[in-house]
């Protein structure tokens, strides 16, 4: 018989002991049962999206908290994330004949949710995707960035993406960056450029539709993220090849047959975030105004309700001439915070904290965690992905001006990997 009249009477090492055998469905669902239990295990969130440096297509969750990986469901052959929000993944495919196939995936559960063909006659790719919580095949919103300048987004029920007309940008800018906000139930998607500009995309309301349904086979002929060139495959390869592509030619003439017509997008407007003419001279403050050319890496993050842009300098140390005289030390990987200020001018001013936060961002919607509290966390930190080599995460600490990495080699798995996004569950 049990020492203990409840579980919630569980010593927390006990509870701990079992929670790492739990895949991250159970272990969530766990933290659930009561407060005891929901004190006793750290929480999942924030971890590292990874992938396995070779041929297979398994992911894990490389959690902070509980200095663990989890590993979670098989992504799609061929298909690369572009993006990640509330335990979701968007990712994209291209198929032999070059279309975009995108879709949605739940890496925990293995749900997927085709998207429609997003249809443009730009060259360019898809660079990064948000979406609302909570998709569905009969309630989704996305938003992504097509190309250099142009925006396009996607409602459940249409068929196929709204692609929008270039934004006025300056010459050598172009879009790097996606923020999904609500406020007061209105969805709204910022978009920020290298320059340091900033739009605003107002999605139409979410309304459940009759979900688009491409009658596509369980596994997309999509282009392998690496495959042998074509005149070293056998011949059976080659005839295998060659019915992949015609049967992939074949899909996509049928979706882009059925997606001809009316896209059923609601009508949405872009607007610039500032009333006046974007001029970095004016709008940042200096030296800020100098180091936007400097720091190519630029985020957008809502932080306790304000806006921030998250700038890094991913290009070797440089040192600039200020306009009053004296000289300004910009480090490699060096992290800038700028918050947005309406009513003062210049606009766009830096801190030097977050108010006990800090921020996650890179190809996942930008997320601000508290994190007094929170195990492996520290307060007023950006938690970046990049460096030289292979991509890892970072962890840049406002207080010291410096980067360490932000997870031990014991927590993000021996075995070589691909550092992807931060994942966040829902």
């Amino acid at each position: 018989m049990l020492p203990f009249r409840h579980w919630a009477d569980l010593p927390p090492e006990l509870l701990c002991r079992i929670g790492d055998f739990l895949d991250i469905k159970c272990y969530a669902s766990a933290r659930g049962g009561c407060t005891a239990w929901r004190c006793a295990l750290a929480p999942p969130s924030p971890s590292l999206l990874v992938v396995p440096d070779d041929d297979t297509c398994y992911p894990s969750a490389a959690s902070i908290s509980t200095r663990r990986s989890f590993k979670l469901k098989s992504t799609p052959s061929g298909a690369h994330c572009v993006g990640s929000s509330n335990g979701w993944l968007a990712l994209c495919g291209y198929l032999y004949s070059g279309q975009t196939m995108l879709s949605l995936f739940n890496p925990v559960t293995a749900t997927k949710i085709a998207l429609p063909p997003l249809i443009h006659t730009s060259s360019e790719r898809v660079s990064k995707i948000v979406l609302a919580p909570n998709p569905s095949l009969d309630d989704f919103t996305a938003a992504a960035i097509c190309g250099t300048d142009r925006l396009a987004y996607v409602t459940a029920g249409a068929k196929r993406w709204a692609v929008l007309d270039p934004l006025r940008l300056a010459v050598g800018d172009h879009l790097t960056d996606l923020l999904y906000h609500e406020k007061e139930g209105k969805a709204m998607v910022y978009c920020l450029t290298v320059h340091g500009n900033v739009h605003v995309l107002h999605l139409p309301e979410r309304c459940r539709r009759e979900p688009f349904l491409a009658d596509e086979p369980s596994s997309l002929p999509l282009i392998p993220i690496t495959r042998p060139r074509r005149e070293f495959l056998p011949a059976t390869a080659q005839r295998i090849e060659s019915d992949r592509r015609r049967r992939a030619h074949q899909l996509y003439a049928m979706i882009h047959k059925r997606s001809l017509g009316p896209d059923l997008n609601a009508p949405a407007k872009v607007e610039p975030l500032l009333s006046l003419r974007f001029n970095p001279a004016t709008c940042f403050a200096p030296p800020y105004n100098k180091l936007s050319a400097f720091t190519s890496a630029k985020n957008l993050v809502f932080c306790e309700g304000n806006l921030y842009q998250i700038w890094r300098n991913t290009s070797c140390t440089v040192t600039l001439r200020l306009p009053g005289g004296g000289q300004r030390r910009v480090a490699e990987n060096e992290v800038f915070v700028l918050r947005y200020y309406p009513q003062k001018q210049p606009c766009w001013d830096a801190v030097t904290n977050l108010g006990g936060y800090s921020v996650f961002v890179g190809r996942n919607n930008a997320v601000s965690v508290y994190a007094q509290g929170v195990p492996g966390l520290k307060g007023n930190c950006v938690y970046w992905i990049g460096g030289r080599g292979r991509d890892r995460g970072m962890v840049f600490d406002m207080a010291t001006g410096t980067s360490t990495p932000c997870l031990h080699a014991a927590a993000a798995g021996a075995d070589p990997q691909i550092t992807i996004c931060w994942y966040f569950l829902c």
